[in-house]
C-alpha cells in the first residue's frame, strides 16, 4: 500500500506519525517503509488503510475487514473521545436517518446509500487536542483555556463537515465578564472580558495565526455567529477573502454557571490539511494601554541609533560615490505629522521613525503589524521607541528634517516654505530693481501695453523637439525701457 503512495499521501502520513515530511519522493518512501519496519501503532496502520483508499475507492473490503476496522476503531483514543461526548462528530448528509445518540458505534454512521462506500468507513483517527499553540495577540490578554486546541477533522464524507463543542463558565468567569461591562463607555464592545473563538490550522511546528477553514458559519447556542466581511477580490475572478481572526462571541454565550453554551461548526473539507478550534477568556486592551506598557519597556539608549548612523555614513572603498550625510525627516509617515513617539522595530535597518501612538491606533482598527516605512512585519513585542529621535525633538522645535553627519551628529534643516518664500522675494526684487531686462527675458519677453512697441516672441518649445538637431540662432527682444511695466 505505501509503495503506492504519492509524494502528497506520503507527506500525510508522515506528518501523521510526527515524523519529518521534508524531501524528495524516495526519501519520503523510504521514511515510510522505515515506520512501518519499526512497528508502527494502530492509528498509522489506520491512516495508511485510509490513505490507500482514498487513493484506490473501488477496492472493496471484505466482511473480515470491516470488523477489524471496528475493533481497532475501538482501541483507538480518539474514537473513544469521541463517543465519550468531548466532540460529536457526524457527517453533514441530509439523506442519512437521525439517530439516537446511545446507538453511536465508535465509527461514524452511514446513510443507507453509503453503506457500500468504503471511504465512509474510516473514522476519524486524529488526534481531538493536539498540540497546538496559537500565537499569542497583542490587543488580549488571555485569562483562561475554555476549550484547548481542538482538530475539526475531515471525515471525507461529505463535501460539507460539521463538529459540535461544548464548554462552561465558571461562577467567577461569570462575574469577571459582568463587572468588564462598563469599562469602555461609548465602545461598540460592551465587555472588556470577553469570550474568543479562534480558528487554526492544525500544524504543530510553531505558534499559529489566525486561520478561517474555507465557506465556515458558526453557531452559538443556536444563533448564527456574524463573521469578519469578505474582503473585495484583488483579481477579476478570484474568490473573495474573509480576513482571519478572532471572534467575539460574548454577545450570543450564556453568562450563567448552570448552563452549557454550544457551537456548532460548519466548514468544506480539504484534503491533506486540517484546521484547528479553541475557546478562551480574553481582556480586550486598548491602544493606550499598548503604548503605555512600550513606554515602560524604557527608551533604546541613544548610543544605538549613532552607532547605526556611522555604520551607515563609513566610506565603502569599493563604491565610487561616498554618503557622507544623511537627511531624515521628523514627520510621522503615517499621519504626516510630527512626531510625538519616535518608534521602530528592531529588525528595521532605516532610521526613519513612525509615530508609536497613531500606529497602535490604525493596528488596533485593522490588525496588520507591517512598518510603513519599510513594508516588512513590525509586530508589538519588536517595537522600540528611539531614545536618540527623543532627544532631536525635545531640543529641535522648529524644523521637520534633520542631517546626520559621519560622526553621529545631527544639524537641523531650514524648512522648505521659508526656502521657497526667500527664492520669490529674490525674484520680485530683481525685476523692481535694475535686473528688469533680465527678468523679462527669462520668463518669456511680454507684451506690452496698447499703443507700444510689439515684441517678438521666443517659442522655446522648438529646441526640445530633438536632441541631435542644432538649436535655432537666438533672436535679441529690442526691449524699450517704456514697454516694461
Amino acid at each position: 500500500m505505501v509503495m503506492s503512495f504519492r509524494v502528497s499521501e506520503l507527506q500525510v502520513l508522515l506528518g501523521f506519525a510526527g515524523r519529518n515530511k521534508s524531501g524528495r519522493k524516495h526519501e519520503l518512501l523510504a521514511k515510510a517503509l522505515q515506520l512501518l519496519k519499526s512497528g508502527c501503532s494502530p492509528a498509522v496502520q489506520m491512516k495508511i488503510k485510509e490513505l490507500y483508499r482514498r487513493r484506490f475507492p473501488r477496492k472493496i473490503l471484505t466482511p473480515s475487514d470491516l470488523s477489524m476496522l471496528h475493533i481497532q476503531a475501538g482501541q483507538l483514543p480518539s474514537a473513544t473521545a469521541l463517543t465519550q461526548g468531548t466532540v460529536c462528530h457526524l457527517p453533514y448528509d441530509h439523506s442519512s436517518a437521525a439517530v439516537p445518540a446511545a446507538l453511536l458505534p465508535p465509527v461514524p454512521v452511514l446513510g443507507p446509500k453509503h453503506e457500500a462506500d468504503v471511504q465512509h468507513l474510516s473514522p476519524p483517527i486524529h488526534p481531538v487536542h493536539p498540540d497546538v499553540k496559537m500565537k499569542r495577540l497583542p490587543f488580549y490578554d488571555v485569562y483562561d483555556e475554555l476549550i484547548k486546541p481542538t482538530t475539526l477533522a475531515s471525515t471525507n464524507s461529505q463535501r460539507f463537515e460539521e463538529a459540535h463543542f461544548t464548554f462552561a463558565l465558571t461562577p467567577q468567569q461569570v462575574q469577571q465578564i459582568l463587572t468588564s461591562r462598563d469599562i469602555l463607555p461609548g465602545a461598540k464592545c460592551d465587555y472588556t472580558i470577553q469570550v474568543q473563538l479562534r480558528f487554526c490550522l492544525c500544524e504543530t511546528s510553531c505558534p499559529q495565526e489566525d486561520y478561517f477553514p474555507p465557506n465556515l458559519f458558526v453557531k452559538v447556542n443556536g444563533k448564527l455567529c456574524p463573521l469578519p466581511g469578505y474582503l473585495p477580490p484583488t483579481k477579476n475572478g478570484a474568490e473573495p477573502k474573509r480576513p482571519s481572526r478572532p471572534v467575539n462571541i460574548t454577545p450570543l454565550a450564556r453568562l450563567s454557571a448552570t448552563v452549557p453554551n454550544t457551537i456548532v461548526v460548519n466548514w468544506s473539507s480539504e484534503f491533506g490539511r486540517n484546521y484547528s478550534l479553541s475557546v478562551y477568556l480574553v481582556k480586550q486592551l486598548t491602544s493606550v494601554t499598548l503604548l503605555q506598557k512600550l513606554r515602560a519597556k524604557g527608551i533604546r539608549n541613544p548610543d544605538h541609533s549613532r552607532a547605526l548612523i556611522k555604520e551607515k555614513l563609513t566610506a565603502d572603498p569599493d563604491s565610487e560615490i561616498a554618503t557622507t550625510s544623511l537627511r531624515v525627516s521628523l514627520m510621522c509617515p503615517l499621519g504626516k505629522m510630527r512626531l510625538t513617539v519616535p518608534c521602530r522595530a528592531i529588525t528595521c535597518t532605516h532610521l526613519q521613525c513612525f509615530d508609536a501612538a497613531l500606529y497602535l491606533q490604525m493596528n488596533e482598527k485593522k490588525p496588520t503589524w507591517t512598518c510603513p516605512v519599510c513594508d516588512k512585519k513590525a509586530p508589538y513585542d519588536n517595537l522600540i521607541i528611539d531614545g536618540l529621535f527623543m532627544e532631536i525633538l525635545n531640543s529641535c522645535t522648529d524644523c521637520d528634517e534633520i542631517q546626520f553627519m559621519e560622526d553621529g551628529s545631527w544639524c537641523p534643516m531650514k524648512p522648505k516654505k521659508e526656502n521657497q518664500e526667500v527664492c520669490q522675494t529674490s525674484a520680485f526684487s530683481g525685476i523692481e530693481g535694475t535686473g528688469a531686462a533680465v527678468a523679462s527675458s527669462s520668463f518669456g519677453c511680454l507684451n506690452a501695453s496698447e499703443g507700444k512697441k510689439k515684441v517678438e516672441v521666443i517659442d522655446l518649445t522648438l529646441d526640445s523637439s530633438s536632441d541631435e538637431e542644432e538649436p535655432p540662432a537666438k533672436k535679441q527682444c529690442p526691449v524699450s525701457s517704456t514697454a516694461l511695466p
